[in-house]
Parts: structure tokens; C-alpha cells; sequence
């Protein structure tokens, strides 16, 4: 297989180091000094310094180079640039090749998840989803990890499966594309609301009842829109929201830090060299819950930070009171 990633940030990068093990791979990266860097040093300093990257790994700031060679492309591009990305690409894909998504958020405006961008874009390529607990540096050192690729037709997410899996790298395949997606965009929401809750130092015990409660809300959209609940119990779901709740490398528990310790939310972002995901979730999230009449407290209290009309201190006694109502039964 000849693989492409387009998107050079630690995520995609460590993707294609991933699928270098045993597959042709490039990586697209937008300035071409990092490609320089990836092909000539085999390192990318600015987003996974101190990991070297694979040898056979190679890397081009040419987007119709990287494209037209690939036997699967892989979309590891922030939600917002994600559909003009892939129309910049679009004459360059092969017919039939399979497209995957490592994007876990909502397009806003459409409000649709990134395989349904992939489609609207390029009609009769199979959209699939790799996601998943997977931080990027954990991956680079070697230490075990397990992801998702979400597919419908089954036999194309066997055949993704090995080109994904790698080492301790482990790859499940799953066909409920929709509770992957919704549990990867909506873990990044609750990773802000859980973060503010750590930058407040209210406590492990408040942390956790953010974290479980957040769980009931991305289920509760997942579902409406179609996805089973056991998806949200798994990698994907549960899985996820734990890992980008409790640690460190998280960018969206950053941010909810930050926020907690009273810092602005625009110095914070201009700061990051990456993306927060969650940042733009939340509004997609909130429009999503409206169309089905969904209580979804959590995304609306990060909503309301991100549009301005709400503190985070004012978030903070929301999300608390939520906690604390007690008014919807635990299920079982």
C-alpha cells in the first residue's frame, strides 16, 4: 500500500510513522521546511521533538505529488480547513481509493462529521474514521495503544486495519461510523469543562462526576443521531474521554485549565501551536442538540465561554450545579 497523510501536526505525523513500518508512506506538510526536516533529519522539532521519525518515511509540500501516488489517503487536517483541503486535493485522488479521517471534530455550519465531509467531497471513495485514547508522544515511544477504524463496509476496514496496525499499536475495526465520530468530537468539549475544574482545583471527585457526566451527554447525541451505545462505552467513547480528560499532553484540557486559572480564552489559543478541537465542537454540538431537543448542560456552559456570554467561573457553577441536581437517574 501507498499511503499519504495529509496534515504534518503530531497527530498525523505520528500516523504516518505508524504506516511507514510497513507500507510506502508520505506525509503533505503545508511549509516546506518541515518537509525538509522530516526527509533530510527524520525529526519534526516543532510539534514531536526528542521522537525521531522512521527512515522510510518521506514528506512533500507538493499537494499533487503526495496525493496522486496514494493507495489510501489519510485527512489528518483540523476540522475547519478539513473540507478545503480535501477540494485542493480533490483532482489529484485516484478513483476508489479509501479516504480516513483522524479528525475528531464537527464541521461548523454543515454540522456534519468529517466522513460526511469526505463524502459530500468525493462520492464513491469509502469514508472511514481512525480514532481512539491515542496521544500522540505515548505512540512515539513505544508505549501500547489502541485505536478504531470505523467503517461501513467491513471488509474495507479489515483491510485498513493492517495498514494502521503496527507494534503495540493495536487496530479494532468497528462499522458504527456515527458513535466513533460523535464520541471523538464530543470528548474534546468535556476535556475543556474538565480542565477548568483542574485549573479551579475543585478536586478529584467534582473532575469525575464532569467526566462521567460528559459520558451521558456525547451518548445521549450519539444515539439521537443514529449511533449504538455500547460504540460510546468503548475505545472510542469512554476510552477517548478518558484519556484526553486526565492527561497532560491533552490541548483541550489545557485550554480548560487555562481557563480555570483565569487566563482569556483568545491569549490562550493564540499561544498554542495546535489546534483545540474542542473550541469548535462545542457550538456544533449545541446546534446538533437543538434540531433533536437534547439537555446537553456541559456543551452548552463551554459553548457559551467560546461565544463570550458566560465566565469561566459562571461555567464552572453551572457545570456544579449539574452535578449536584441530581434530577436524572443513574442508569441500572
Amino acid at each position: 500500500m501507498r499511503v499519504t497523510v495529509l496534515g504534518a501536526g503530531s497527530w498525523g505525523t505520528t500516523v504516518a510513522s505508524l504506516t511507514a513500518g510497513r507500507n510506502d508512506t508520505t506525509v503533505w506538510a503545508r511549509d516546506p521546511e518541515v518537509a525538509r526536516e522530516i526527509n533530510e533529519e527524520h525529526t519534526h522539532a516543532r510539534y514531536l521533538s526528542g521522537y525521531p521519525l522512521p527512515k522510510r518515511l518521506s514528506a512533500s509540500a507538493d499537494l499533487d505529488e503526495a496525493v496522486s501516488r496514494a493507495d489510501v489517503l489519510v485527512m489528518g487536517i483540523p476540522s475547519h480547513s478539513f473540507r478545503k483541503t480535501l477540494e485542493a486535493a480533490k483532482p489529484f485522488v485516484r478513483p476508489w481509493i479509501p479516504v480516513v479521517s483522524l479528525t475528531k471534530g464537527l464541521e461548523s455550519g454543515s454540522l456534519l462529521r468529517m466522513t460526511e465531509v469526505i463524502r459530500d467531497v468525493l462520492p464513491g471513495h469509502s469514508a472511514a474514521a481512525l480514532t481512539g485514547p491515542n496521544l500522540a508522544k505515548e505512540i512515539m515511544a513505544g508505549n501500547a495503544a489502541a485505536s478504531v477504524i470505523a467503517t461501513e463496509d467491513l471488509d474495507v476496514a479489515a483491510a485498513l486495519q493492517k495498514v494502521f496496525a503496527r507494534g503495540t499499536f493495536r487496530v479494532y475495526t468497528n462499522h458504527d461510523v456515527i458513535g466513533c465520530e460523535i464520541g471523538g468530537a464530543l470528548k474534546n468539549v468535556v476535556a475543556i469543562a474538565t480542565g477548568i475544574a483542574e485549573g479551579l482545583s475543585v478536586g478529584d471527585n467534582t473532575r469525575s462526576a464532569v467526566i462521567t457526566r460528559g459520558l451521558q451527554e456525547l451518548t445521549r447525541l450519539g444515539v439521537a443521531l443514529g449511533a449504538l451505545p455500547e460504540t460510546l462505552a468503548g475505545l472510542a467513547g469512554m476510552g477517548d474521554l478518558i484519556a484526553t480528560c486526565i492527561s497532560p499532553q491533552s490541548r483541550n484540557r489545557y485550554v480548560g485549565e487555562q481557563l480555570g486559572k483565569g487566563r482569556p480564552l483568545a491569549e490562550i489559543l493564540a499561544e498554542m501551536n495546535q489546534i483545540a478541537e474542542g473550541i469548535k465542537t462545542a457550538p456544533v454540538a449545541m446546534a446538533l442538540a437543538n434540531r433533536f431537543d437534547l439537555d446537553m448542560p456541559i456543551a452548552a456552559e463551554i459553548a457559551g465561554i467560546v461565544d463570550g456570554s458566560i465566565s469561566p467561573d459562571d461555567a464552572y457553577r453551572g457545570l456544579l450545579r449539574e452535578v449536584k441536581a441530581g434530577h436524572e437517574a443513574e442508569p441500572g
